[in-house]
Protein backbone atom coordinates (compact mmCIF):
# COMPACT_ATOMS: atom_id res chain seq x y z
CA UNK A 1 0.00 0.00 0.00
CA UNK A 2 1.28 3.48 -0.89
CA UNK A 3 2.28 5.48 2.21
CA UNK A 4 4.25 8.28 0.54
CA UNK A 5 3.15 10.58 -2.28
CA UNK A 6 5.21 13.58 -3.39
CA UNK A 7 3.22 14.83 -6.39
CA UNK A 8 -0.53 15.31 -6.72
CA UNK A 9 -2.99 17.27 -8.81
CA UNK A 10 -5.45 19.09 -6.60
CA UNK A 11 -8.80 20.59 -7.57
CA UNK A 12 -9.78 23.34 -5.15
CA UNK A 13 -12.95 25.40 -5.03
CA UNK A 14 -13.43 28.43 -2.82
CA UNK A 15 -16.80 29.18 -1.30
CA UNK A 16 -19.36 31.31 -3.13
CA UNK A 17 -20.44 34.61 -1.68
CA UNK A 18 -23.95 34.74 -0.23
CA UNK A 19 -26.65 36.72 -2.03
CA UNK A 20 -27.82 40.04 -0.66
CA UNK A 21 -31.40 40.37 0.51
CA UNK A 22 -34.05 42.72 -0.91
CA UNK A 23 -36.43 43.48 1.93
CA UNK A 24 -38.59 46.36 3.18
CA UNK A 25 -39.11 46.99 6.86
CA UNK A 26 -42.74 46.35 7.80
CA UNK A 27 -44.15 47.43 11.14
CA UNK A 28 -47.52 48.58 12.30
CA UNK A 29 -47.98 52.36 12.04
CA UNK A 30 -44.74 52.65 10.03
CA UNK A 31 -45.80 52.42 6.40
CA UNK A 32 -42.50 53.85 5.14
CA UNK A 33 -40.10 51.60 7.00
CA UNK A 34 -37.48 51.67 4.28
CA UNK A 35 -35.18 48.96 2.93
CA UNK A 36 -33.63 46.60 5.51
CA UNK A 37 -32.10 43.77 3.42
CA UNK A 38 -28.77 42.52 4.81
CA UNK A 39 -25.57 41.70 2.93
CA UNK A 40 -24.50 38.20 2.00
CA UNK A 41 -21.53 36.56 3.70
CA UNK A 42 -18.09 36.11 2.11
CA UNK A 43 -17.17 32.68 0.75
CA UNK A 44 -14.38 30.74 2.44
CA UNK A 45 -10.83 30.68 1.04
CA UNK A 46 -8.77 27.56 0.34
CA UNK A 47 -5.40 28.05 2.06
CA UNK A 48 -2.30 25.86 1.86
CA UNK A 49 -0.26 25.97 5.08
CA UNK A 50 3.04 24.29 5.91
CA UNK A 51 2.96 21.95 8.91
CA UNK A 52 6.14 20.22 10.08
CA UNK A 53 4.19 17.18 11.24
CA UNK A 54 2.98 16.47 7.69
CA UNK A 55 5.47 14.51 5.57
CA UNK A 56 3.48 13.33 2.57
CA UNK A 57 0.76 14.43 0.14
CA UNK A 58 -1.01 11.09 0.49
CA UNK A 59 -4.28 12.58 1.79
CA UNK A 60 -4.67 14.69 -1.34
CA UNK A 61 -3.83 11.71 -3.56
CA UNK A 62 -6.90 9.91 -2.19
CA UNK A 63 -9.12 13.01 -2.01
CA UNK A 64 -8.04 15.48 -4.71
CA UNK A 65 -11.26 17.55 -4.68
CA UNK A 66 -11.49 20.10 -1.85
CA UNK A 67 -14.07 22.88 -1.36
CA UNK A 68 -14.53 25.65 1.18
CA UNK A 69 -17.96 26.53 2.52
CA UNK A 70 -20.24 29.15 0.98
CA UNK A 71 -21.28 32.40 2.59
CA UNK A 72 -24.85 32.59 3.89
CA UNK A 73 -27.39 34.92 2.23
CA UNK A 74 -28.48 38.12 3.94
CA UNK A 75 -31.86 38.44 5.62
CA UNK A 76 -34.37 41.12 6.39
CA UNK A 77 -33.99 43.28 9.48
CA UNK A 78 -30.48 44.31 8.38
CA UNK A 79 -29.12 40.83 9.23
CA UNK A 80 -26.00 39.99 7.25
CA UNK A 81 -25.23 36.44 6.25
CA UNK A 82 -22.47 34.45 7.98
CA UNK A 83 -19.09 34.26 6.25
CA UNK A 84 -18.01 30.90 4.87
CA UNK A 85 -15.30 29.03 6.78
CA UNK A 86 -11.81 28.99 5.29
CA UNK A 87 -10.49 25.56 4.33
CA UNK A 88 -6.90 25.13 5.56
CA UNK A 89 -4.98 22.33 3.83
CA UNK A 90 -1.81 21.25 5.64
CA UNK A 91 1.16 20.43 3.39
CA UNK A 92 4.74 19.31 4.07
CA UNK A 93 7.65 21.71 4.32
CA UNK A 94 9.13 22.21 0.86
CA UNK A 95 5.91 21.95 -1.15
CA UNK A 96 5.95 23.72 -4.51
CA UNK A 97 2.60 24.92 -5.90
CA UNK A 98 2.30 25.02 -9.69
CA UNK A 99 -0.46 25.52 -12.23
CA UNK A 100 -1.18 22.83 -14.81
CA UNK A 101 1.17 24.53 -17.29
CA UNK A 102 4.08 24.14 -14.86
CA UNK A 103 4.34 27.78 -13.74
CA UNK A 104 5.39 28.09 -10.09
CA UNK A 105 2.75 29.88 -8.03
CA UNK A 106 4.33 29.49 -4.58
CA UNK A 107 7.27 27.78 -2.89
CA UNK A 108 6.19 26.89 0.64
CA UNK A 109 9.23 26.58 2.90
CA UNK A 110 9.11 27.08 6.66
CA UNK A 111 6.54 26.15 9.27
CA UNK A 112 3.40 28.26 9.03
CA UNK A 113 4.03 29.56 5.51
CA UNK A 114 0.69 30.00 3.75
CA UNK A 115 -0.66 30.52 0.25
CA UNK A 116 -4.25 31.27 -0.76
CA UNK A 117 -4.88 28.76 -3.55
CA UNK A 118 -8.47 29.86 -4.20
CA UNK A 119 -10.14 33.04 -2.98
CA UNK A 120 -13.71 33.06 -1.75
CA UNK A 121 -16.32 35.13 -3.52
CA UNK A 122 -17.64 38.45 -2.22
CA UNK A 123 -21.01 38.57 -0.61
CA UNK A 124 -23.70 40.54 -2.43
CA UNK A 125 -24.95 43.83 -1.00
CA UNK A 126 -28.49 43.96 0.34
CA UNK A 127 -30.89 46.69 -0.69
CA UNK A 128 -30.25 48.57 2.57
CA UNK A 129 -26.61 49.07 1.51
CA UNK A 130 -27.69 50.06 -2.01
CA UNK A 131 -30.05 52.81 -0.88
CA UNK A 132 -29.01 56.34 -1.79
CA UNK A 133 -30.51 59.81 -2.13
CA UNK A 134 -31.46 58.98 -5.73
CA UNK A 135 -32.64 55.43 -5.07
CA UNK A 136 -34.27 55.47 -1.64
CA UNK A 137 -35.91 52.04 -1.72
CA UNK A 138 -34.12 49.67 -4.11
CA UNK A 139 -36.24 46.74 -5.16
CA UNK A 140 -33.23 44.50 -5.76
CA UNK A 141 -30.03 43.22 -4.15
CA UNK A 142 -26.69 42.11 -5.55
CA UNK A 143 -25.86 38.44 -5.99
CA UNK A 144 -22.86 36.81 -4.34
CA UNK A 145 -19.73 36.32 -6.45
CA UNK A 146 -18.76 32.69 -7.17
CA UNK A 147 -15.54 31.51 -5.53
CA UNK A 148 -12.39 30.71 -7.50
CA UNK A 149 -11.97 27.29 -9.08
CA UNK A 150 -8.34 26.21 -9.46
CA UNK A 151 -6.52 23.12 -10.69
CA UNK A 152 -3.08 23.09 -9.10
CA UNK A 153 -0.17 20.68 -8.86
CA UNK A 154 1.63 20.10 -5.55
CA UNK A 155 5.21 18.82 -5.65
CA UNK A 156 7.19 17.95 -2.54
CA UNK A 157 10.90 18.76 -2.68
CA UNK A 158 12.71 17.59 0.43
CA UNK A 159 14.24 20.34 2.54
CA UNK A 160 17.68 19.03 3.61
CA UNK A 161 21.25 20.35 3.80
CA UNK A 162 22.97 17.16 2.59
CA UNK A 163 21.78 14.63 0.01
CA UNK A 164 23.23 11.15 -0.24
CA UNK A 165 23.25 10.01 -3.86
CA UNK A 166 24.36 6.72 -5.31
CA UNK A 167 23.39 3.41 -6.85
CA UNK A 168 20.84 1.18 -5.13
CA UNK A 169 22.39 -0.84 -2.26
CA UNK A 170 25.42 1.47 -2.08
CA UNK A 171 24.84 1.81 1.67
CA UNK A 172 23.07 5.18 1.86
CA UNK A 173 20.38 3.99 4.27
CA UNK A 174 22.98 2.35 6.52
CA UNK A 175 25.03 5.55 6.50
CA UNK A 176 22.16 7.81 7.50
CA UNK A 177 21.12 5.37 10.22
CA UNK A 178 24.52 5.65 11.96
CA UNK A 179 25.00 9.39 11.37
CA UNK A 180 21.57 10.29 12.77
CA UNK A 181 18.68 8.82 14.68
CA UNK A 182 16.76 7.96 11.50
CA UNK A 183 15.79 4.32 11.11
CA UNK A 184 15.26 3.64 7.40
CA UNK A 185 14.55 0.21 5.97
CA UNK A 186 17.80 -1.62 5.20
CA UNK A 187 18.14 -4.82 3.12
CA UNK A 188 20.52 -6.45 0.65
CA UNK A 189 18.41 -5.90 -2.48
CA UNK A 190 18.05 -2.88 -4.82
CA UNK A 191 15.50 -0.11 -4.23
CA UNK A 192 15.10 -0.82 -0.54
CA UNK A 193 14.47 2.91 -0.09
CA UNK A 194 11.25 3.90 -1.83
CA UNK A 195 10.67 7.18 0.00
CA UNK A 196 13.05 9.93 1.16
CA UNK A 197 14.41 9.53 4.69
CA UNK A 198 15.49 12.55 6.73
CA UNK A 199 17.89 12.54 9.65
CA UNK A 200 19.28 15.27 11.90
CA UNK A 201 23.04 15.26 12.54
CA UNK A 202 24.86 17.25 15.24
CA UNK A 203 28.58 17.89 14.65
CA UNK A 204 30.01 20.29 17.18
CA UNK A 205 27.91 23.46 17.15
CA UNK A 206 26.43 22.76 13.71
CA UNK A 207 23.14 20.95 13.32
CA UNK A 208 22.12 19.94 9.83
CA UNK A 209 19.70 17.62 8.07
CA UNK A 210 20.72 14.79 5.81
CA UNK A 211 18.49 13.06 3.26
CA UNK A 212 18.70 9.48 2.08
CA UNK A 213 16.65 9.21 -1.10
CA UNK A 214 15.94 6.39 -3.57
CA UNK A 215 18.92 5.12 -5.58
CA UNK A 216 19.82 6.25 -9.06
CA UNK A 217 20.32 4.10 -12.15
CA UNK A 218 21.34 5.05 -15.71
CA UNK A 219 18.50 6.99 -17.39
CA UNK A 220 17.08 8.33 -14.12
CA UNK A 221 16.94 11.87 -15.52
CA UNK A 222 14.53 10.54 -18.18
CA UNK A 223 12.37 8.83 -15.57
CA UNK A 224 13.87 5.32 -15.44
CA UNK A 225 13.83 3.51 -12.13
CA UNK A 226 12.68 5.98 -9.50
CA UNK A 227 14.00 8.70 -11.80
CA UNK A 228 12.37 12.06 -11.36
CA UNK A 229 10.77 10.97 -8.09
CA UNK A 230 14.30 10.91 -6.69
CA UNK A 231 15.94 13.88 -8.37
CA UNK A 232 13.17 16.25 -7.29
CA UNK A 233 14.25 15.77 -3.67
CA UNK A 234 17.87 16.85 -4.07
CA UNK A 235 17.21 20.24 -5.67
CA UNK A 236 17.26 22.14 -2.35
CA UNK A 237 20.36 20.47 -0.84
CA UNK A 238 23.52 22.50 -0.12
CA UNK A 239 25.95 19.61 -0.73
CA UNK A 240 25.75 16.31 -2.63
CA UNK A 241 27.53 13.27 -1.24
CA UNK A 242 28.31 10.42 -3.64
CA UNK A 243 28.10 7.15 -1.76
CA UNK A 244 30.14 4.62 -3.76
CA UNK A 245 30.08 0.89 -3.14
CA UNK A 246 33.63 -0.56 -2.94
CA UNK A 247 32.38 -4.10 -2.40
CA UNK A 248 29.89 -4.49 -5.23
CA UNK A 249 29.34 -8.00 -6.54
CA UNK A 250 28.59 -6.80 -10.09
CA UNK A 251 31.60 -7.35 -12.34
CA UNK A 252 30.81 -4.47 -14.72
CA UNK A 253 30.77 -1.84 -11.96
CA UNK A 254 33.42 0.05 -10.05
CA UNK A 255 33.36 3.25 -7.94
CA UNK A 256 34.72 5.53 -10.69
CA UNK A 257 32.28 4.38 -13.36
CA UNK A 258 29.39 4.63 -10.87
CA UNK A 259 30.43 8.21 -10.13
CA UNK A 260 30.60 9.13 -13.82
CA UNK A 261 27.15 7.70 -14.54
CA UNK A 262 25.48 9.51 -11.64
CA UNK A 263 27.24 12.79 -12.51
CA UNK A 264 25.89 12.52 -16.06
CA UNK A 265 22.36 11.99 -14.76
CA UNK A 266 22.68 15.06 -12.52
CA UNK A 267 23.96 17.11 -15.45
CA UNK A 268 21.08 16.05 -17.72
CA UNK A 269 18.48 16.75 -15.04
CA UNK A 270 19.68 20.33 -14.61
CA UNK A 271 18.20 22.53 -11.86
CA UNK A 272 21.75 23.54 -10.93
CA UNK A 273 22.64 20.14 -9.45
CA UNK A 274 25.88 19.95 -11.45
CA UNK A 275 27.15 23.09 -9.65
CA UNK A 276 26.57 21.98 -6.04
CA UNK A 277 29.54 21.20 -3.74
CA UNK A 278 30.37 17.51 -3.76
CA UNK A 279 32.00 14.89 -1.58
CA UNK A 280 32.74 11.24 -2.20
CA UNK A 281 32.23 8.53 0.39
CA UNK A 282 33.86 5.15 -0.31
CA UNK A 283 31.65 2.83 1.71
CA UNK A 284 32.08 -0.77 2.93
CA UNK A 285 35.82 -0.59 3.63
CA UNK A 286 35.27 -3.18 6.37
CA UNK A 287 35.30 -5.75 3.55
CA UNK A 288 38.93 -6.67 2.65
CA UNK A 289 38.44 -6.24 -1.09
CA UNK A 290 36.55 -3.01 -0.44
CA UNK A 291 39.47 -1.49 1.49
CA UNK A 292 41.91 -2.37 -1.28
CA UNK A 293 39.65 -0.93 -4.00
CA UNK A 294 39.13 2.28 -2.01
CA UNK A 295 42.88 2.81 -1.75
CA UNK A 296 43.24 2.24 -5.51
CA UNK A 297 40.60 4.75 -6.67
CA UNK A 298 41.16 7.43 -4.02
CA UNK A 299 44.09 9.16 -5.81
CA UNK A 300 42.08 9.46 -9.05
CA UNK A 301 39.05 10.91 -7.24
CA UNK A 302 41.18 13.42 -5.32
CA UNK A 303 42.84 14.44 -8.58
CA UNK A 304 39.35 15.39 -9.85
CA UNK A 305 38.97 17.74 -6.88
CA UNK A 306 36.68 15.66 -4.69
CA UNK A 307 37.02 15.39 -0.94
CA UNK A 308 37.20 11.64 -0.35
CA UNK A 309 36.28 9.79 2.85
CA UNK A 310 36.65 6.07 3.48
CA UNK A 311 33.96 4.80 5.82
CA UNK A 312 32.13 1.73 6.95
CA UNK A 313 28.58 2.21 8.13
CA UNK A 314 28.49 -1.31 9.54
CA UNK A 315 31.78 -1.07 11.47
CA UNK A 316 31.33 2.66 12.31
CA UNK A 317 34.67 3.56 10.73
CA UNK A 318 35.48 7.12 9.56
CA UNK A 319 32.06 8.52 10.51
CA UNK A 320 33.22 11.28 12.84
CA UNK A 321 35.55 12.82 10.25
CA UNK A 322 32.79 12.66 7.64
CA UNK A 323 30.13 14.30 9.87
CA UNK A 324 32.43 17.22 10.79
CA UNK A 325 33.50 17.72 7.18
CA UNK A 326 29.84 17.88 6.13
CA UNK A 327 29.11 20.33 8.95
CA UNK A 328 31.91 22.60 7.68
CA UNK A 329 30.56 22.62 4.12
CA UNK A 330 26.99 23.25 5.32
CA UNK A 331 28.13 26.13 7.55
CA UNK A 332 29.96 27.75 4.65
CA UNK A 333 26.93 27.35 2.39
CA UNK A 334 24.68 28.95 5.00
CA UNK A 335 27.09 31.86 5.46
CA UNK A 336 27.30 32.43 1.71
CA UNK A 337 23.54 32.40 1.29
CA UNK A 338 22.21 35.97 1.00
CA UNK A 339 20.20 37.08 3.99
CA UNK A 340 16.51 37.44 3.38
CA UNK A 341 15.40 41.03 3.64
CA UNK A 342 12.23 42.06 5.36
CA UNK A 343 9.28 42.21 3.04
CA UNK A 344 9.06 45.67 1.51
CA UNK A 345 5.72 47.29 0.98
CA UNK A 346 5.52 48.35 -2.65
CA UNK A 347 2.92 50.97 -3.53
CA UNK A 348 1.91 51.05 -7.17
CA UNK A 349 -0.36 54.02 -7.83
CA UNK A 350 -2.97 53.62 -10.50
CA UNK A 351 -2.07 55.36 -13.74
CA UNK A 352 -4.07 58.48 -14.54
CA UNK A 353 -5.29 57.03 -17.84
CA UNK A 354 -5.96 53.53 -16.47
CA UNK A 355 -9.72 52.97 -16.52
CA UNK A 356 -9.43 49.45 -15.11
CA UNK A 357 -11.00 47.81 -18.17
CA UNK A 358 -10.47 47.37 -21.91
CA UNK A 359 -12.80 47.42 -24.91
CA UNK A 360 -11.69 45.43 -27.96
CA UNK A 361 -13.54 45.02 -31.23
CA UNK A 362 -13.22 41.44 -32.46
CA UNK A 363 -13.18 40.19 -36.04
CA UNK A 364 -16.85 39.22 -36.01
CA UNK A 365 -17.83 42.77 -34.99
CA UNK A 366 -18.48 41.91 -31.35
CA UNK A 367 -17.20 44.39 -28.77
CA UNK A 368 -15.62 42.61 -25.78
CA UNK A 369 -15.23 44.36 -22.42
CA UNK A 370 -12.64 42.92 -20.00
CA UNK A 371 -11.86 44.18 -16.54
CA UNK A 372 -12.14 43.12 -12.90
CA UNK A 373 -14.94 45.53 -12.00
CA UNK A 374 -17.23 45.12 -15.04
CA UNK A 375 -16.95 41.32 -14.91
CA UNK A 376 -17.66 41.21 -11.17
CA UNK A 377 -20.61 43.58 -11.51
CA UNK A 378 -22.13 41.39 -14.21
CA UNK A 379 -21.80 38.28 -12.01
CA UNK A 380 -23.56 40.14 -9.20
CA UNK A 381 -26.55 41.24 -11.29
CA UNK A 382 -29.94 39.52 -11.17
CA UNK A 383 -30.99 39.80 -14.81
CA UNK A 384 -34.57 38.82 -13.99
CA UNK A 385 -34.96 42.18 -12.23
CA UNK A 386 -35.14 45.20 -14.51
CA UNK A 387 -34.14 47.61 -11.77
CA UNK A 388 -31.02 45.55 -11.06
CA UNK A 389 -30.15 45.61 -14.76
CA UNK A 390 -30.66 49.37 -14.82
CA UNK A 391 -28.37 49.72 -11.80
CA UNK A 392 -25.71 47.74 -13.69
CA UNK A 393 -26.10 50.03 -16.69
CA UNK A 394 -25.61 53.07 -14.45
CA UNK A 395 -22.46 51.59 -12.88
CA UNK A 396 -20.97 50.76 -16.29
CA UNK A 397 -21.81 54.25 -17.50
CA UNK A 398 -20.13 55.89 -14.50
CA UNK A 399 -17.06 53.71 -15.04
CA UNK A 400 -16.80 54.99 -18.61
CA UNK A 401 -17.68 51.81 -20.48
CA UNK A 402 -20.25 53.50 -22.72
CA UNK A 403 -17.84 56.28 -23.60
CA UNK A 404 -15.16 53.78 -24.60
CA UNK A 405 -17.67 51.77 -26.62
CA UNK A 406 -18.59 54.90 -28.57
CA UNK A 407 -14.93 55.71 -29.18
CA UNK A 408 -14.37 52.13 -30.38
CA UNK A 409 -17.12 52.61 -32.96
CA UNK A 410 -20.04 50.86 -31.29
CA UNK A 411 -23.52 51.82 -32.45
CA UNK A 412 -26.97 51.13 -31.13
CA UNK A 413 -27.81 47.45 -31.61
CA UNK A 414 -24.19 46.21 -31.78
CA UNK A 415 -23.28 43.10 -29.80
CA UNK A 416 -21.30 43.67 -26.59
CA UNK A 417 -19.80 40.89 -24.44
CA UNK A 418 -18.56 41.43 -20.89
CA UNK A 419 -16.18 38.72 -19.71
CA UNK A 420 -14.00 35.98 -21.26
CA UNK A 421 -15.10 33.92 -24.25
CA UNK A 422 -16.06 30.88 -22.17
CA UNK A 423 -18.09 32.82 -19.59
CA UNK A 424 -19.42 36.12 -20.91
CA UNK A 425 -22.70 38.03 -20.84
CA UNK A 426 -23.67 39.10 -24.36
CA UNK A 427 -26.30 41.74 -25.12
CA UNK A 428 -27.33 44.21 -27.78
CA UNK A 429 -26.00 47.59 -26.75
CA UNK A 430 -28.33 50.54 -26.39
CA UNK A 431 -26.77 53.84 -25.26
CA UNK A 432 -28.38 55.01 -22.05
CA UNK A 433 -28.36 57.97 -19.70
CA UNK A 434 -27.96 58.20 -15.97
CA UNK A 435 -31.12 57.29 -14.10
CA UNK A 436 -32.54 59.48 -11.36
CA UNK A 437 -35.07 58.71 -8.66
CA UNK A 438 -37.77 60.50 -10.61
CA UNK A 439 -37.18 58.16 -13.54
CA UNK A 440 -37.83 54.98 -11.52
CA UNK A 441 -41.17 53.22 -11.44
CA UNK A 442 -42.31 50.60 -8.98
CA UNK A 443 -39.76 48.55 -7.06
CA UNK A 444 -38.00 46.18 -9.43
CA UNK A 445 -38.80 48.23 -12.53
CA UNK A 446 -36.71 50.47 -14.77
CA UNK A 447 -38.35 52.56 -17.49
CA UNK A 448 -35.45 52.03 -19.90
CA UNK A 449 -36.47 48.41 -20.40
CA UNK A 450 -40.10 49.11 -21.19
CA UNK A 451 -41.75 51.61 -23.52
CA UNK A 452 -43.44 53.74 -22.49
CA UNK A 453 -42.04 54.08 -18.97
CA UNK A 454 -44.36 52.37 -16.45
CA UNK A 455 -44.80 55.24 -13.99
CA UNK A 456 -45.62 57.76 -16.70
CA UNK A 457 -47.91 55.29 -18.43
CA UNK A 458 -49.82 54.65 -15.20
CA UNK A 459 -50.32 58.40 -14.73
CA UNK A 460 -51.54 58.75 -18.31
CA UNK A 461 -53.95 55.82 -17.83
CA UNK A 462 -55.42 57.43 -14.70
CA UNK A 463 -55.79 60.79 -16.47
CA UNK A 464 -57.53 59.06 -19.38
CA UNK A 465 -59.93 57.36 -16.97
CA UNK A 466 -60.76 60.71 -15.33
CA UNK A 467 -61.26 62.36 -18.72
CA UNK A 468 -63.55 59.53 -19.81
CA UNK A 469 -65.59 59.80 -16.61
CA UNK A 470 -65.84 63.58 -17.07
CA UNK A 471 -67.11 63.20 -20.64
CA UNK A 472 -69.72 60.67 -19.57
CA UNK A 473 -70.92 63.09 -16.90
CA UNK A 474 -71.14 65.93 -19.42
CA UNK A 475 -73.16 63.78 -21.82
CA UNK A 476 -75.61 62.80 -19.12
CA UNK A 477 -79.11 64.27 -19.73
CA UNK A 478 -81.19 64.88 -16.61
CA UNK A 479 -84.56 63.07 -16.39
CA UNK A 480 -87.53 65.36 -17.13
CA UNK A 481 -90.62 64.91 -15.02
Amino acid sequence: MTTFVDRVELHVAAGNGGHGCASVHREKFKPLGGPDGGNGGRGGDVILTVDQSVTTLLDYHHSPHRKATNGKPGEGGNRSGKDGQDLVLLVPDGTVVQDKAGNVLADLVGHGTSYVAAQGGRGGLGNAALASARRKAPGFALLGVPGDLQDIVLELKTVADVALVGYPSAGKSSLISVLSAAKPKIADYPFTTLVPNLGVVTAGSTVYTIADVPGLIPGASQGKGLGLEFLRHVERCSVLVHVLDTATLESDRDPVSDLDIIEEELRQYGAGLDKRPRMVVLNKIDVPDGKDLAEMVRPELEARGYGVFEVSAVAHMGLKELSFALADVVAKARAAKPKEEATRIVIRPKAVDDAGFTVVREEDGLFRVRGEKPERWVRQTDFSNDEAVGYLADRLNRLGVEEKLMKAGARSGDGVAIGPEDNAVVFDWEPTVMAGAEMLGRRGEDHRFEAPRPAAQRRRDKEAERDEASREFDDFEPFEQ
